[in-house]
């Protein structure tokens, strides 16, 4: 990520950089680490390897995506943005970048920040025909209400959250409710979270929102359902995303561009860390199974990104070159 350090090089004639310049040509770095999960454990992983890799002084500010954004653009600081979800700063990321601010270096999440309606695994594979929200719709009787097992239900995220107006309207462009389904609501994370390991638990249907990469879904085995049409981002801006939208259409959820971005500042002083840094990214069902550890466990960030390393080095070590894998093993 932010290194100044120059290749070891021992050929004829040329003597290698010590670990000791390397660090200086490194020099400091600053990461957000920023408030949710994923960008959290990002964070921390990244600070091992510089750290012990790279030999830089590296240094976690606590971070949040506008707040981080602003500073980054306006102040130069933090270096580095882990995790930056683009899509909630798209008009200003692009102003900033063709300002020679900011650098987009990589796309952390290669699957992208996925958002959706799903279904448990063992139901879709006992039931092959569900390929679709539609096809679920047909089975009503495959995802039971809580209050009404007559009903199926579609489980909505909690109230406040953009993922409930959106879901709401969905579920209206639909007509599921014509389809013998209710719109439930989960209450609250927690609510939401709860509902999908009962359905686990007892082995029953259960149709909803949820998104990726989490931990609910590396501790679950869930597929997720197409809408069959493809996105629309005009009418997804104007009623979609607009509570009580009187005449939604059917839409399908974006994928979100999920990125690493540094400082213009950073990338031009940064070296080969770059290289690791456009390097270093990884699919959500990695990070997923990591999350699901990490809530298990009820590990911190600096726990889980040790605990990452040590468990998929298969993973990490495509990131760097064998010299710096082998240094970062030896201090984990």
């Amino acid at each position: 990520m932010r290194t100044l350090l120059v290749s070891t090089i021992l050929t004829a004639g040329f003597i290698g950089l010590t670990g000791t310049a390397q660090a200086a040509d490194c020099g400091k770095v600053s990461i957000a680490e920023m408030n949710w999960a994923s960008a959290g454990v990002a964070a921390n992983i990244d600070k091992i390897i510089l750290e012990n890799g790279y030999g830089c002084q590296v240094e976690l500010v606590t971070g949040d995506t506008i707040p981080t954004f602003t500073s980054m653009t306006e102040k130069s600081e933090p270096d580095m943005a882990p995790e930056l979800w683009v899509n909630a700063v798209q008009e200003p990321l692009a102003k900033a970048i063709a300002d020679d601010k900011i650098v987009k270096v990589t796309q952390i999440l290669t699957d992208g920040g996925v958002e959706g309606w799903w279904i448990p695994k063992f139901i879709a594979d006992a039931h092959p025909d569900i390929k679709t929200v539609e096809d679920a719709l047909k089975h009503p009787e495959l995802f039971p209400a809580p209050e009404d097992a007559s009903k199926g239900a579609v489980t909505n995220c909690p109230a406040g959250w953009g993922c409930q107006i959106t879901t709401a309207n969905l579920y209206k462009a639909i007509k599921a409710d014509t389809k013998g389904f209710q719109l439930v609501s989960s209450g609250s994370a927690a609510g939401l979270d709860g509902s999908i390991a009962h359905a686990f638990e007892k082995k029953i249907g259960w149709l909803g929102y949820y998104w990726a990469p989490t931990a609910i879904l590396g501790k679950y085995d869930m597929v997720k359902l197409s809408f069959d049409t493809k996105f629309d981002k005009e009418a997804w801006d104007k009623c979609i995303t607009v509570a009580d939208c009187a005449d939604p259409k059917l839409n399908s959820y974006p994928v979100a561009e999920v990125d690493t971005v540094v400082t213009k500042k950073f990338a031009d002083r940064a070296g080969v860390a770059m290289d690791y840094i456009k390097a270093r990214k990884w699919d959500n069902a990695t990070v997923g199974k990591v999350l699901a550890w990490m809530s298990d466990n009820q590990a911190d960030n600096a726990d889980t990104a040790k605990y990452f390393l040590e468990t998929y080095p298969d993973v990490w070590t495509k990131w760097v070159s064998p010299e710096v894998a082998e240094k970062v093993k030896a201090e984990l």
